[in-house]
């Protein structure tokens, strides 16, 4: 009996592991969930338009004379109603009342002419330096160097200065997210965060551009980022966007309880409806091409929706590698993180390179063009035909500007970039090859699949 048993179980251990390796051998593998914390939506959404994630900034009045007025989208009250979207008015640690950048910064954007929170920004400008210097003046002739107000403003101006040598993206739209996080790494110290202003390990200039991607696909996800690298905790993860001001880690604890909350109101969102007409018949014949070609990475939806959290190997997806690598070419970044206190507890974070790509849920796939991780792309038609995918292209950056036929962005070709507002596939980083499997599609079948995409 018993050698019966050992018998059968020698076979299933030789069936998963066939499976397992068959699936390395296919480039795939796919990124178990991790326990997360739960919060409260309703405190999230507060702390998300009031919150102090920043504790420094322009000085209020000051800011408040440089923007002027602005249009309340956010329904504030108090200080914050009538600041740009993008700032809160805090209270520095000494009292003075700033404005401060806030998550909106790189997580809310226009669309058809309305603020859409959780949709990644995608007309910023890091090609152009950062006016920390004319801010420093404004400051200084306002208030002077020995005022609270400069103390108040002294961490945010720091960290422009550190970060603005290394995140100037060569083409408008991309985000240089990952590089922020590296120049600020290299500025703390791991055990207690605290700021060192000279970097102590040494910072590559090449910026590796990314698109933001969309808050509400956050609830399906079992790890962040393009390359799944962030595992664990999610809110710790997210704690990290306070080393851009933060004091220590004592403030990084104090984040870190609100962004659970954050975390908490993000899973609760839900994609913006499509806005124009839909070829009902068209889309259902898409949704059987879509489940037979696309579900396997992308997953299933509807009532019963699926999703594999599928990492797809670069010697499969093709994609611009750069992303990728740079955590495997440049390895301190993430050894600083897994040293530091966001991974210290038991509600950790963790970076684990990969060597590819997570394929992302397609929910709300209309409205988060341009496409693929470094936005290069700026259609899903062209996403499906890569023989037709622009070399140089260019849009108005007017988020009306919108192709419900080909579901992007409308743009046009140029023979070489003219400026920044070219995007330019050419550069490292910012490469449209790869993940060419709607290639093999027919042409019916590619605008049936659109269609069906219109739906989620």
């Amino acid at each position: 009996m018993r050698r019966a048993f050992c018998g059968l179980l020698l076979l299933l251990i030789g069936f998963f592991a066939s499976q397992f390796v068959l699936r390395e051998e296919e480039g795939y593998f796919d990124i178990p969930p991790t326990a997360q914390r739960t919060g409260d939506p309703e405190a999230g959404y507060r702390y998300l338009l009031y919150g102090d994630v920043v504790r420094s900034g322009i000085p209020l009045s000051l800011f408040q004379t440089l923007s002027g007025e602005n249009a309340d989208e956010l329904g504030r009250t108090g200080d914050s109603q009538g600041l740009p979207y993008m700032f809160n008015a805090v209270e520095a640690p000494n009292g003075v009342k700033v404005a401060a950048p806030t998550c909106l910064t790189c997580h809310a954007e226009r669309l058809n002419g309305q603020l859409i929170i959780g949709l990644g920004n995608n007309t910023s400008d890091y090609t152009q330096p950062a006016p920390s210097a004319l801010f420093d003046r404004a400051v200084e002739m306002r208030f002077g160097k020995n005022s609270p107000e400069w103390e108040a403003y002294l961490p945010f101006s720091r960290s422009q200065k550190a970060l603005a040598p290394y995140i100037r993206t060569q083409v408008r739209g991309p985000n240089p997210a990952d590089k922020i996080f590296a120049v600020l790494a290299a500025h703390r110290r791991a055990e207690d965060l605290t700021w060192i202003d000279s970097p102590q390990f040494s910072l590559p200039v090449q910026v590796v551009p990314t698109d933001v991607p969309a808050w509400w696909l956050l609830k399906k996800k079992h790890a962040l980022y393009y390359n799944a690298l962030g595992r664990g905790d999610f809110a710790r993860l997210s704690s990290a966007s306070a080393m851009l001001t933060m004091a220590d880690s004592a403030e990084a604890r104090r984040v870190d309880s609100h962004l659970v909350n954050v975390i908490a109101w993000i899973r609760t969102l839900q994609p913006p409806p499509y806005p124009f007409a839909i070829d009902t018949p068209l889309a259902a014949k898409g949704k059987m091409v879509f489940e037979k070609n696309c579900s396997k990475c992308h997953g299933t939806y509807g009532q019963q929706p699926t999703y594999p959290n599928r990492v797809v190997e670069l010697s499969r997806i093709g994609t611009d590698p750069l992303l990728a690598q740079a955590y495997q070419k440049y390895p301190e970044y993430h050894t600083w993180y897994n040293r530091s206190w966001f991974a210290q507890g038991p509600y950790k974070g963790e970076l684990r390179p990969t060597s590819g790509y997570i394929a992302p849920p397609l929910d709300g796939i209309w409205a988060t063009a341009p496409y693929l991780h470094n936005g290069s792309v700026p259609t899903v038609a062209d996403l499906l035909n890569s023989a037709q995918r622009p070399k140089y292209w260019r849009r108005s950056f007017d988020n009306s500007d919108y192709d419900p036929e080909r579901l992007g962005w409308r743009y046009r070709t140029e023979e070489k970039p003219s400026s920044p507002g070219t995007y330019d596939t050419t550069l490292p980083g910012y490469g449209n090859s790869g993940h060419t499997f709607g290639d093999r599609l027919s042409d019916e079948e590619r605008r049936a699949i659109i269609e069906y995409l219109k739906t989620l």
